[in-house]
């Protein structure tokens, strides 16, 4: 049970962390391309690719703490649903270039934010 609880207190720091980031961006961004989720992705991509290389690659944290940091930290801080949502309501209003491009950024941006963090993980860890 313990275990859930440690999931939920990850997942409140990361829901917290994407609001702060968000609002953050959110402030000083006043085009209707949605940067603060495709921001917030990339820097949880990089944290999961650093975290993946931390916790289960070399194991130099217990694997309890890839419940925390990976699934309930993490999990919370990126947003894939949101970007979704993003891309649909832009699609809606009829920006097809802004959501097209926001989606092709948004993954290679994301995928090679985590190989990054794997390959520089691997170098330091």
């Amino acid at each position: 049970m313990h275990h859930w609880i440690f999931i939920a207190l990850g997942g409140a720091i990361g829901a917290l962390g994407r609001y702060a980031v968000s609002n953050a961006i959110n402030h000083l961004w006043t085009l209707s391309f949605p940067l603060a989720t495709l921001l917030v992705n990339a820097l949880g991509s990089f944290a999961m690719g650093v975290m993946y290389v931390v916790i289960v690659e070399q194991q130099h944290l217990t694997p309890e703490w890839r419940s925390i940091v990976m699934v309930g930290m993490l999990g919370a801080f990126t947003t894939f649903s949101m970007f979704s949502l993003e891309t649909v309501v832009l699609l809606q209003r009829g920006e097809v270039l802004t959501a097209i491009s926001y989606t092709v950024i948004s993954v290679l941006l994301c995928v090679l934010a985590t190989w990054l963090a794997i390959t520089l993980g691997k170098a330091v860890f």
